[in-house]
Parts: structure tokens; sequence; C-alpha cells
């Protein structure tokens, strides 16, 4: 694989952890939501389950962030060290001509 398709792919890469962080979040919030509509309801069922299911989500959460953090600065130092700015010119020079 050339360094400029790879630069590529791991841009898609980091993306998609990005979505799959919010929508991490978004299911924090539901859960959040869930919990807070259950104090009124009152079901002993959910008042139980549900606290074990949100830590575990934000766990998940956490360790989706560090691995999202670490895999951008890796991409970064990746697109510096081997100039993908000036492979980017060079390929769309490549397409005009």
């Amino acid at each position: 694989m050339d360094k400029l398709k790879k630069f590529q792919l791991m841009e898609k890469i980091a993306r998609e952890l990005e979505d799959v962080r919010n929508s991490q979040q978004a299911v924090l919030e539901k859960i959040g939501k869930i919990e807070v509509d259950n104090i009124e309801l009152g079901d002993k069922n959910i008042e139980k389950t549900i606290p074990e299911i949100y830590q575990r989500t934000a766990d998940n959460s956490d360790a989706i962030k560090a691995l999202l953090e670490s895999f951008q600065e890796q991409t970064a130092e990746f697109g510096e060290k081997n100039n993908v700015d000036k492979l980017l010119e060079q390929q769309q020079i490549n397409s005009i001509k």
C-alpha cells in the first residue's frame, strides 16, 4: 500500500472511531435518561441493572476515546513523516495532466 493510500485509510479509521465515540456518548445519555425516568417509575430491575450497564458503557467510551486520541496522533505523525501534503499536491497535479 502506498503512503498516501495508507494515510487516507488511517484518516478514515480515525473518523469511524470518532463516530463510535459519539455513538457511545449518545448511549450514555440515553441510559442516564432511563435512570432518571425510573426514579418516578421505581422499577427495581431497572434500578438494579442500569447503573452496571452505564458503568460498562462509560468504561468502553473511555477506552474508545483513548484509542482515538492515540490513533489520531499516530496518523498525524505518519502524515508529517511521509510529507502527505506534498503527495496530495502531486496526486492533484497528476490528475490534471
